[in-house]
């Protein structure tokens, strides 16, 4: 599985995502510095369950919302509208 340095620094970049705003599996990687590392980052998403973590700002690069592990996504499409993200 992955260390929890680099699981830390996924959940402290998904923090840094401004509500109201979305990033990518792929941007949250990047700015990490592991520019391949999408599905990790979903990995670790997938198995968040900090709640100081927003990871239904997080989204698929197709434009898809992805699942979201607290109520699917529906939930997460929920919680993003009453940001401001159009859905």
């Amino acid at each position: 599985m992955y260390t929890n340095s680099f699981a830390e620094h996924v959940r402290e970049a998904v923090r840094q995502i401004p509500k109201g705003q979305t990033r990518t599996y792929g941007e949250v990687a990047r700015a990490i510095g592991h520019p391949g590392a999408a599905r990790a980052v979903g990995t670790v998403m997938r198995n968040n369950y900090d709640s100081t973590v927003p990871c239904h700002r997080v989204v698929r690069r197709d434009g898809k919302f992805g699942d979201y592990n607290r109520g699917g996504e529906a939930e997460k499409k929920r919680l993003l509208r009453t940001e401001g993200v159009v859905c």
